[in-house]
């Protein structure tokens, strides 16, 4: 099966609707193989072994109640309850914590709990969980700004994991003046009847000095942002010793083959190349060159030690934290144009329907025939093709047919297609947001997303075959509780869908909505619905790619999964794999388990302290728009306000019901609205919103904002004719960052697959 069996039992029983049945109905209702029963029991059976699963009346499989206490993670609301989110699945779900029963919990610590009933609710038991013990800290270092009251010092911690202040003793002895940006170490966690206490340990500089929101992210995230100097040492001796000559016999020599790369304008490090020639039997065959770094960066070296502690490469607006030294991610391993380069080739042929015909790996040197920028690459295929090399021109619009085509064929196949509006931000020279714009969506970006696909895919598709035991990228099907919602907030927008739709069930109605008012709510909760893809050995396919076999292996620059592929191949390419295929249900190697959520968590960690500078850069462009009228969408309502997501600028405000028009507004959450009792007006989720800014709270990432006035949006059957497509479909990538400043000094490219 190509989900983990273990994983899969579970997500099915804790579905909403569930009934209880023995193992034979249970393997009958999930589509288990007659075959494959054995398997299924015997996995029955290890659940059942470790507690995740006990047998009701009647012998009936069910996920037992989880007890009186429950061990979870903890995250805290400002208004001062909390939910546990359990670390095994139950019946019971997230667990309510009320005002005033966390102890000194913070958001993120691991907590045990004590879990009563509390009545029921629509038809429904709900539970209640109070803390009874913290078993591990999420967070002991907070960053904040240095305030005196009264005689005493105290730091307003940023963001949202803490929400009180933390006080301190004399801060002259850190150095530290009023209006100072500080790093804290908690000594005392707040609890109901104890402020929290901690002492400084850094100073950060005065808040608003240029870098200081820069140093804040970092130090909150705990990103390392220097290299020691045997790390670098290393890198120079690897730059000094290198020649290029000396390995050519054991690579394949394509250094007069026609290679592109194509990156964003500002990118200084280059990891893929693409190369693509017809063949005589009429088959395409795209050669995808990535740098070799596994070639440099040899397994439990001191460089090695440092990428594996830092998982990848972290992009924040105008600032990289690298993986590897930049005298090899931005110098040698970078595919520079017109520089010999050491790569790993996965050559794949296809016919005209784009389905691969055979995958070739090898050994390689390139040397990059042109540079291209997603603007450059815009204007070739648009036709404007002046100052470009023939075989460049030629090259990319031979690239453009075959990505079309693949991504035809991806589409059927079931690849799951998000379209979300995406913003640049606009800097001076200062590194301050002046401006947001459309990020650029030219079909550039989606050649080179359908050849890293395909590459990742026939890399992990060969080592598979050839039974090695990889890091996988993995995608688990949306979970019940996703599901559930998903489909619960479709409903209130009008769209009849399952309880747990499917894959096409969502891309159709993704067809039906774009170019409707509905299509940006409708966008935004399928991607909130879905699991986050991770890092683990688990034969997992990605889901959202359809994909049975997939693994990271086009960045290894910034990302060390992907040097694990490379390592890999290495082996696959000199016999040392065995050539025969694994057993579906493989002993897992710990090692690589543990390497995946490492690798995951350091992704994350990536991702979050991306979107917090993001956040902040652009609250402390809005506090100097204070009134102005801009426009947004209706995201979720809920008695106190209605949750608005700014178009220009993608980030998320609240209109507090107090600041609603004169009326008494009840909610009504089976229809997802407020309604007004007077006037009977209504705003519901998916409604476009005019609203002005109203106040701004950069530490607490707070943006409140005033209502104007609200377009309904037209539930299904309602609306008017849908807008022509005029442009190719793709997923959702991260948002990039754009600066006005010389060229060649901003951040690397992010691409998310």
């Amino acid at each position: 099966m190509a989900r983990k069996l273990t994983q899969r039992i579970l997500d099915h029983m804790a579905r909403p609707g569930y009934r209880p049945k023995k193992a034979r109905a249970l393997a009958r209702e999930m589509g288990i193989a007659e075959g494959e029963y054995g398997d299924f029991r015997q996995t029955i059976k290890a659940l059942r072994a470790a507690g995740r699963l006990v047998l009701g009346r009647g012998n009936a499989v069910l996920l037992p109640e989880g007890g009186t206490q429950v061990i979870g993670q903890y995250r805290a609301n400002p208004r001062g309850f909390g939910f546990i989110t359990p670390e095994a699945p139950s019946t019971h779900g997230d667990l309510f914590v009320p005002a005033g029963a966390a102890l000194d919990a913070v958001t993120g610590d691991t907590v045990m709990t004590r879990v009563t009933k509390a009545g029921k609710r629509s038809g429904q038991m709900v539970y209640r969980a109070r803390v009874v013990r913290v078993l591990a800290r999420g967070h002991n270092r907070f960053v904040g700004e240095l305030h005196k009251a009264d005689g005493g010092w105290y730091v307003r911690p940023e963001g949202n994991i803490l929400h009180v202040p933390i006080l301190v003793a004399d801060a002259r002895a850190a150095g530290a003046r009023r209006g100072d940006q500080v790093v804290v170490e908690i000594v005392t966690y707040p609890s109901a009847d104890t402020p929290a206490q901690g002492v400084i340990t850094e100073v950060l500089g005065p808040r608003g000095k240029p870098g200081v929101d820069v140093l804040t992210v970092l130090r909150q995230y705990g990103l390392p942002d220097v290299f020691d100097e045997a790390a670098l040492e290393a890198a120079r001796r690897i730059v000094d010793e290198f020649d290029v000559e000396a390995v050519l016999g054991d690579r394949e020599d394509l250094r007069d083959l026609t290679v592109i790369t194509i990156d964003p304008q500002d990118a200084r490090d280059f990891d893929d190349a693409i190369s693509l020639q017809m063949k005589s039997d009429g088959l395409f065959e795209l050669g995808v060159h990535i740098a070799d770094v596994s070639a440099f960066v040899a397994e439990n070296s001191r460089l090695d030690d440092e990428a594996r502690r830092r998982g990848n490469s972290v992009y924040l607006p105008r600032f990289v934290v690298p993986m590897l030294p930049e005298l090899l991610s931005n110098g040698l391993c970078s595919l520079q144009e017109g520089q010999p380069r050491l790569t790993k080739s996965a050559f794949i042929r296809y016919d005209r329907k784009g389905r691969r015909r055979s995958v070739r790996l090898a050994n390689s040197v390139i040397r990059s025939t042109a540079r291209l920028s997603y603007e450059e690459a815009a204007l070739i295929l648009d036709g404007r093709t002046g100052g470009f090399k023939k075989p460049v021109v030629s090259l990319l619009r031979q690239m453009e047919e075959l990505a079309r085509i693949i991504q035809r064929r991806r589409l059927t196949d079931g690849m799951l297609v998000l379209d979300l509006p995406e913003v640049e931000l606009v800097f001076d020279d200062e590194g301050k947001v002046i401006d947001a714009e459309p990020a650029d969506d030219s079909f550039g970006h989606t050649i080179i997303e359908m050849f890293m696909v395909e590459a990742n895919e026939a890399v992990a598709e060969t080592l598979y075959e050839s039974g090695a035991a990889a890091l996988r990228r993995i995608h688990p099907e949306p979970d019940a509780a996703g599901a559930g919602g998903l489909a619960r907030y479709l409903r209130l927008l009008g769209h009849d869908v399952s309880m747990a739709p499917e894959r096409d069930d969502l891309q159709r109605l993704l067809d039906e909505v774009r170019g409707t008012p509905h299509a940006f709510a409708v966008n935004l909760a399928i991607l909130r619905s879905l699991q986050q893809a991770t890092y683990s050995p688990e034969l997992v396919g990605h889901y959202a790619l359809a994909s049975e076999h997939y693994l990271h292996f086009t960045s290894p620059i910034r990302r060390y999964p992907d040097l694990t592929a490379h390592r890999l191949v290495e082996r696959y390419l000199r016999g040392e794999l065995k050539k025969k295929r694994r057993r579906r249900q493989a002993v897992e190697d710990e090692e690589l388990i543990e390497l995946g959520r490492h690798c995951s968590f350091t992704e994350r960690r990536a991702a979050d302290a991306e979107r917090e500078l993001t956040q902040i850069k652009v609250l402390e462009l809005l506090s100097e728009r204070l009134g102005d009228k801009v426009r947004g969408v209706v995201t979720g309502v809920a008695q106190f306000g209605v949750f608005v997501q700014l178009e220009r600028f993608l980030i998320d405000g609240l209109i507090p019901v107090a600041d609603l028009a004169d009326d008494w507004w009840l909610l009504d959450q089976r229809a997802g609205c407020l309604i007004g009792e007077m006037s009977g007006k209504r705003i519901a989720i998916g409604d476009l919103v005019e609203v002005r800014i109203s106040s701004v709270d950069v530490p607490a990432r707070r943006l409140d904002l005033a209502y104007i006035s609200h377009r309904s949006s037209p539930r299904p059957g309602a609306a008017g004719p849908k807008q022509p497509e005029t442009r190719p479909k793709k997923r959702k990538r991260a948002p990039k960052a754009k600066s006005r400043r010389k060229k060649g000094t901003g951040h690397s490219k992010r691409r998310a697959r």
